[in-house]
């Protein structure tokens, strides 16, 4: 089991910006994919972005592609979540989670961090 745990969520206006972090426990991004996903009061948990080992290209989910960006430092085995323009649909908890390549459940979750988006 990897240990993840993010930080970095807050109080933040619509438009403005945050920067999630995700350590874990991982030595090395290779043959591991991280995640970021979101779950908001009475909505289903959702994909945000992802990136597969230490050398993958990002990938995003529609909502957040364009405002988000996702990056590593695969000498941490962290990842960040920048996030710009926020939304009020952008009010949830956000997660990071891992899983091995070749398995498609994530498998390992962090316990989440806030992020709340006030007009």
């Amino acid at each position: 089991q990897v240990h993840l745990a993010e930080s970095g969520g807050g109080y933040v206006q619509t438009g403005g910006s945050l920067r999630l972090s995700c350590t874990t426990s991982l030595g090395t991004f290779e043959k591991y994919v991280i995640g970021w996903f979101r779950q908001a009061p009475g909505r289903q948990r959702e994909f945000v972005a992802a990136v597969s080992g230490p050398a993958g290209e990002p990938y995003y989910s529609e909502d957040v592609k364009g405002r988000f960006a996702m990056s590593r430092d695969s000498a941490r085995t962290s990842v960040y979540l920048q996030m710009n323009r926020l939304r009020l649909r952008d009010t949830a908890t956000y997660f990071c989670a891992c899983r091995p390549h070749g398995q498609i459940e994530y498998d390992s979750w962090g316990q989440g961090t806030q992020v709340t988006v006030s007009s």
